[in-house]
C-alpha cells in the first residue's frame, strides 16, 4: 500500500513569516502538535509545540522560519507504507508531511494512522521509537 492511499490532504501549514504566536493559537484551537511550514507550497521545515517551547521561550524569537526545524524529515507519497512506518521508528517521529516527487507538500502521515490500517506495522516503527536519544532529544 502508498502513502497516497492513507495520508491526509487536509493539512495545515505554516509559513516561515508567520509570527510564532499566530501558529501556536492554531495549534491550541486545532489540537495539533507539528505542522509542516511550507513556502509556495514547497516543503521548508518543521514546526512542533517543542520547538517552541524550547526555541522561542528559551530564545525570544518571533518567526517560524527562525525557530522552525529547517529540511525537516519526510516521505514521498508513492512510497510504501511499510518502508516509512520503519523509517518513522529509526528516526524517532510520529508524523511526516507529504511530498510528491517535485517535493511539492501534498498531505499528512502519521505513525498511528499507519498502524490502524495495518496494524503489523505498529511493532515495527515502535521498535525505533522506543530507543532512548536520538535526533530528537532534549537538546535544541
Amino acid at each position: 500500500m502508498r502513502i497516497a492511499a492513507i495520508m491526509t490532504k487536509d493539512v495545515h501549514v505554516a509559513s516561515p513569516d508567520d509570527t510564532i504566536a499566530t501558529i501556536a493559537r492554531e495549534m491550541a484551537r486545532n489540537d495539533i502538535g507539528c505542522l509542516p511550514v511550507g513556502d509556495n507550497d514547497r516543503f521548508v521545515g518543521m514546526m512542533t509545540d517543542r520547538d517552541i517551547v524550547v526555541r522561542w521561550v528559551a530564545d525570544d524569537r518571533t518567526r517560524v522560519g527562525d525557530i522552525m526545524t529547517a529540511n525537516g524529515k519526510y516521505c514521498f507519497d508513492d512510497e510504501e507504507v511499510s518502508e516509512v512506518a520503519r523509517n518513522m521508528g529509526d528516526e524517532q517521529v510520529r508524523r511526516l508531511p507529504v511530498v510528491d516527487r517535485n517535493k511539492r507538500l501534498v498531505g499528512g502521515v502519521s505513525f498511528a494512522g499507519a498502524a490502524r490500517r495495518d496494524p503489523s506495522l505498529a511493532g515495527i516503527g515502535l521498535q525505533g521509537m522506543t530507543n532512548p536519544g536520538g535526533p530528537h532529544n532534549q537538546r535544541p
